[in-house]
């Protein structure tokens, strides 16, 4: 999921790519985007970032401080929908104004103005608009070492939290008490951020803690107890999704992810339409599509180049899949900017 909002998913994408690059040289192109991918077109920024095991790692604020910490419109994602992907990072998010809807492991969530939500580590999510309409938003991401100073309370405060397997997401309406004092946390961080006043990264750190303990208290019952094990489509689905965010440049196909997950081809296909609400292909398409159209920001690649560097390997065809999604063709898009590539 803007003023200074730069995508999640999802993210400050800048092609490693030199400039006396040539067409031929399709496997360094490949290369240099897998490994770390930033642009910049009018603002709107989405940075894909993976880590061994393939999870997307957050561009922090401060080097050395490991939370992220955004406030915008849902509209500078493409089709005001972020990637699915996850992180080893917790994440909050605060409504300020409209609606938009997130999907967490097949779950899809309303959140409405005054809503808060909280997203566990390492679980499959993205955001997007309910009924097209746009949302402004705070997005607040933290590793959770921030919150592991200190052994004990890493031990009997924050682990029995992040390891409880049960607990995805925690949905905080509007109307309730609890998300009152949520909000006023979420709000508090947000202000400070922008205020940057001298030690405002200790402030922050002291706010979140109180957050923390506020989901701790409130859990207390539950955490005393067992927790189920993962459903096993959860693992299953990350290791497909990895596998095309990893190969995506690649000649890869049904068969090819559905190996990857373990499964016969016609199980890959039901898991993508029950928890992505996607078909693999079209998932794999629309990921290689959202690439290339930050790589558009560049000068220094051709339309071919950025479309076999993305996996595809016809150029008419990835312009034909471009107009479609985008309604305006990649040299109009390059040429114009975002505002060609939104959708109607």
């Amino acid at each position: 999921m803007e003023t200074d909002l730069k995508a999640d998913t999802k993210t400050n994408m800048k092609a490693n790519i030199k400039t006396d690059m040539k067409t031929d040289t399709k496997t360094n192109i490949k290369a240099d985007i897998k490994t770390d991918m930033k642009t910049d077109i009018n603002n709107a920024t989405i940075s894909i970032r993976l880590m061994q095991d393939n999870s997307e790692i957050i561009p922090y604020d401060t080097p050395g401080f490991p939370i992220y910490i955004r406030s915008g419109w849902l509209s500078m994602y493409t089709n005001m929908r972020s990637l699915c992907h996850w992180h080893e990072d917790i994440e909050f998010i605060r409504i300020h104004n409209g609606s938009m809807c997130y999907w967490i492991n097949g779950k899809t969530i309303l959140l409405k103005e005054g809503d808060c939500l909280f997203v566990n580590t390492r679980q499959m999510h993205y955001g997007y608009s309910w009924q097209d309409k746009d949302c402004d938003f705070t997005c607040i991401i933290l590793h959770p070492t921030l919150l592991s100073m200190n052994q004990m309370i890493r031990t009997e405060f924050v682990n029995p939290l992040l390891n409880n397997s049960a607990l995805e997401y925690l949905h905080f309406r509007a109307e309730c008490e609890t998300a009152e004092s949520i909000r006023n946390c979420l709000d508090r961080i947000l202000s400070l951020k922008k205020e940057r006043l001298p030690a405002y990264e200790l402030q922050i750190a002291g706010v979140m803690c109180l957050l923390f303990g506020e989901l701790y208290r409130m859990l207390w019952e539950n955490l005393k107890s067992g927790t189920p094990k993962d459903h096993p489509d959860i693992a299953i689905r990350q290791n497909m999704i990895f596998y095309i965010y990893e190969h995506y440049p690649e000649k890869i196909g049904l068969s090819d992810i559905s190996r990857a997950g373990n499964v016969c081809r016609n199980k890959c296909c039901q898991i993508f339409s029950k928890y992505i609400h996607q078909s693999p292909i079209d998932f794999l398409n629309r990921y290689r599509l959202e690439v290339s159209r930050n790589l558009l920001g560049s000068k220094d690649l051709s339309i071919i180049q950025i479309a076999q560097a993305c996996g595809f390997n016809h150029s008419s065809y990835y312009s034909k899949l471009f107009y479609r999604t985008y309604h305006c063709t990649p040299t109009e898009y390059r040429k114009n900017g975002r505002e060609m590539g939104k959708v109607e």
